[in-house]
């Protein structure tokens, strides 16, 4: 009887123990990835989360700069991956900034595990930003019955009668600053923006960029559009 009273009270402890829990500054764990020992950690304020403080390596660096929404569905995500192919893996930390009805807006950190004379520390690397990609290498134009997106040399020409929107209630052009959001696939960073031609009912696709680490950054060396049918 007393033995299963011992362990009862153990496997409390346990689930005490490994439970985040809100420090008396209101700091809690907001992601973590155990098997590499790596915490990350943030206050609330205002519905947002912020004065992030990531705990690896057995060092704390502070991101005070770092924003995200409050709302736990969209906490930061965590991934473990080596995207830059050379045999370590790196922290990508995908930040939510923003969401609602058709609207999700993402921001993504890359870190690379960096020795310095003071231990391994995560450093931050630079990630172009993928609406300025867009911008830079993408030509849109928008008539009451056509979308057409240009990407190089390749046109893409999507007619939109099939979507019974009203002229009326068509944007002036393509517009992608509603949806944009990241994610790793097979390895690889990528950046999923989407294309709209009205408030609702308007999406036509999807722009898919693909990184690579080239010259000390994460440079965008894939675009292609992928229609929603």
């Amino acid at each position: 009887m007393n033995r299963v009273l011992v362990c009862c009270v153990a496997a409390c402890l346990i689930v005490l123990m490994i439970k985040p829990v809100k420090s008396m500054s209101g700091e809690e764990v907001v992601g973590k990835i155990p098997e590499a020992y790596i915490y990350l950690y943030a206050t609330e304020r205002e519905g947002n989360l912020e004065k992030f403080r990531l705990e690896a390596n057995g060092a704390i660096q502070y991101f005070p700069f770092w924003i995200n929404v409050s709302n736990e569905s969209y906490w930061p995500q965590l991934i473990y991956s080596d995207i830059n192919h050379d045999g370590e893996k790196e922290l990508i930390i995908i930040l939510t900034k923003g969401y609602g009805t058709g609207t999700i807006l993402q921001e993504v950190h890359v870190l690379h595990n960096t020795e310095t004379n003071i231990g391994n520390v995560y450093r931050e690397m630079i990630v172009d930003n993928p609406m300025a990609i867009l911008l830079k290498n993408v030509k849109t134009k928008l008539t009451k019955s056509v979308a057409t997106i240009t990407i190089g040399n390749e046109k893409t020409v999507i007619k939109i009668d099939k979507l019974r929107i009203e002229p009326k209630n068509l944007f002036s052009d393509v517009v992608t600053d509603n949806l944009i959001r990241f994610e790793v696939i097979d390895n690889k960073l990528m950046a999923i923006v989407g294309a709209q031609i009205a408030p609702a009912g308007g999406y036509i696709g999807s722009f898919h960029l693909t990184y690579e680490f080239q010259n000390g950054l994460y440079e965008c060396r894939k675009i292609e559009f992928v229609h929603s049918d």
